[in-house]
């Protein structure tokens, strides 16, 4: 379970952020600046209240009030385009930032590698990348820039009065240390109340994008009524998470109400009573303390709303951050790089665990030859797709070396390795686009008459035209429209049409029907014809041609040799393997 500690306002977090500013520095100062302007304009119009009633309306004297009041609509008016300059622009710089560090998010976790997703559920990282950054925005739009504009409203307003009248601004803030010590017990209370709420939003959109995607298992299972308890219980976590906020919330904003309207009550009593002993508190200062002992007492009671907004945000910044500084990636210190791979690959005493002491690779070495198919074969868990994973470098090997035409495979750059080396795994994944775009994944080099040649290689040109609109056809979420033996036949196509040097096929035949497994076959011939080949075989029928065939079990080669030299070994696995996977043929 994730836990988020940090400060109300971590200033080193927030120069993080500021990385993200400079290029708006022009709006964030001017919204600062706006800060600024409206703190001074909002205590010049209860001051030039004060003038009038002092000066004009008492003495009746109305000569010269109307300019005055002239001279509060224009402040007034001043005020009105200030606030809005500042809202609009707090909200504008609040927009640019989450845009470009959401990009920056998506960028960094595109290129984690297939540990990190391991251990980070999908739906936990979809927070991250939506929520959470969304949330940063409210930093500058209704957090920090509002927190600073409320402070320098009340130092402006402070000031003011004391400068009218100490004993006055003495009984104003004599309420002072009620409020202060209430807001930071709110604050503290509602940092960990937030850093509840966002763990268990994330705990439901891990929920819900886990069980959508699994929406198969739960209904065949008939798991409904199982999952929906579930959701349920975590929905009601979620609800009591943000019920705690309403409860603080609740608690503290009273006690902020009637510590105002007992400085009021004070301000009238403590006036009234001077009045009355012969001190000379004019009308007019106190109607300007009471209007600005509201301007005092609101913005102090806004400060710890914005508060729980800043705290928000900073929740998301430090779990946002968290992403960005991690150095779960690849290492990309390769510089070489060919046009063209000759498709040697060997593995010299390669050792790998994806989990620390716990070996799934154990010191094996092999080595296929230019052009060679390449066959692997063995129980489920004796790492097969471990060395395709170590081949494409989606993950790091502990011991060893693995080459590829003599080089070492960390001294290639990474994008180079991966465009030289075709994937055809068991689950295709297809995205919720057009067969044109799953199968170009948007390379402009390829065009539409490349991929029409390729199909009608294949064969399944005619396929793929029956559907409606042809190539334009939306296969949508994860190829849903498709059969299992048609995505796989839009795996080959995509494979093919960008003319790999290596191709991996992982148990590529393992779930289709008979007829689109004769495709198959008939598509595996074409595009393995003069390539280096390593297919991760289930059917060992579908094998029987390839130059060379390992055995594995438990991380270790136990056999290895072409089909007809592995079923001369006696009592060999592979032999074993072979005999029982014809008597099941034969009975079915």
């Amino acid at each position: 379970m994730e836990k988020v500690k940090g400060k109300i306002f971590d200033i080193n977090l927030f120069n993080k952020l500021l990385i993200f500013v400079k290029p708006y520095r022009i709006s964030y100062y001017g919204v600062l600046l706006s800060a600024i302007i409206i703190s001074i304009l909002s205590t010049l119009t209860p001051y030039l209240l004060k003038i009038v009633v002092d000066d004009y309306i008492l003495p009746k004297n109305f000569d010269g009030m109307q300019t005055i009041i002239m001279v509060m609509v224009g402040i007034l008016f001043l005020e009105v385009i200030f606030m809005y300059l500042f809202a609009y622009y707090a909200n504008w710089l609040g927009q640019k930032v989450i845009k470009d560090l959401r990009v920056n998010v998506f960028k960094k976790i595109i290129k984690f590698k297939m540990s990190f997703f391991d251990k980070n559920a999908v739906g936990r990282l979809v927070t991250r990348t939506v929520n959470d950054i969304e949330t940063i925005a409210s930093i500058f739009s209704e957090g920090l820039f509002m927190i600073i504009a409320d402070i320098l409203k009340m130092i402006t307003v402070l000031i003011v009065m004391l400068f009218i009248s100490w004993e006055l601004t003495l009984v104003v803030i004599s309420i002072f240390p009620i409020l202060i010590y209430a807001t930071r017990v709110f604050q503290k209370n509602m940092k960990t109340a937030f850093e509840n709420v966002r763990k268990e939003v994330a705990n439901l959109n891990s929920f819900v994008q886990e069980r959508i995607s699994g929406i198969k298992i739960v209904q065949i299972f008939s798991r409904e009524q199982v999952e929906i308890n579930n959701f349920q219980k975590i929905n009601i976590r979620h609800k009591d998470a943000w019920l705690k906020t309403v409860w603080i919330n609740s608690i503290f904003f009273p006690i902020a109400e009637i510590s105002s309207s007992i400085c009021i009550g004070l301000l009238v009593w403590y006036g009234g009573f001077n009045n009355i002993n012969g001190d000379n508190i004019s009308l007019g200062t106190l109607f300007l303390f009471i209007s600005m002992s509201g301007l005092l007492f609101r913005p102090l009671r806004q400060i710890a709303d914005r508060f729980n907004t800043l705290q928000m945000g900073m929740v998301s910044s430090e779990r946002i951050f968290k992403i960005l500084e991690d150095n779960s990636h690849i290492k990309d210190e390769g510089r070489k790089s060919k046009k063209k791979f000759d498709g040697m690959i060997e593995f010299k005493d390669v050792t790998f665990s994806y989990v620390k002491n716990e070996v799934v690779i154990n010191n094996i070495s092999f080595k296929i030859n230019p052009g060679e198919t390449f066959a692997i074969v063995g129980p489920t868990g004796s790492g097969k797709t471990t060395i395709t994973n170590l081949i494409t470098r989606f993950y790091e090997y502990d011991q060893g070396k693995i080459l590829i035409d003599g080089e070492n495979i960390n001294d290639f750059d990474l994008s180079n390795i991966r465009n030289k080396v075709g994937i055809i795994l068991q689950d295709v994944f297809l995205f919720a686009d057009t067969i044109f775009n799953n199968i170009t994944l948007y390379n402009d080099k390829i065009t539409l008459k490349d991929v029409q040649n390729a199909a009608k290689e294949l064969e399944i040109h005619d396929f793929i035209n029956s559907l409606p609109n042809g190539y334009d056809f939306n296969v949508s979420e994860r190829g849903s429209t498709l059969s299992s033996g048609q995505k796989q036949l839009i795996a080959f196509l995509r494979v093919l049409v960008n003319n790999p040097d290596i191709l991996i096929l992982d148990e590529a035949t393992s779930s289709v029907d008979s007829y689109s497994e004769d495709l198959i076959k008939i598509a595996t011939k074409k595009i393995t014809k003069g390539k280096t080949s390593i297919i991760i075989a289930h059917r060992l029928s579908t094998i029987e041609s390839a130059d060379k065939i390992i055995y594995m079990e438990n991380g270790k080669i136990l056999e290895q040799g072409n089909h007809k030299e592995l079923l001369n070994i006696e009592n060999g696995n592979f032999k074993k393997l072979y005999q029982e996977q014809l008597l099941e043929e034969e009975l079915t």
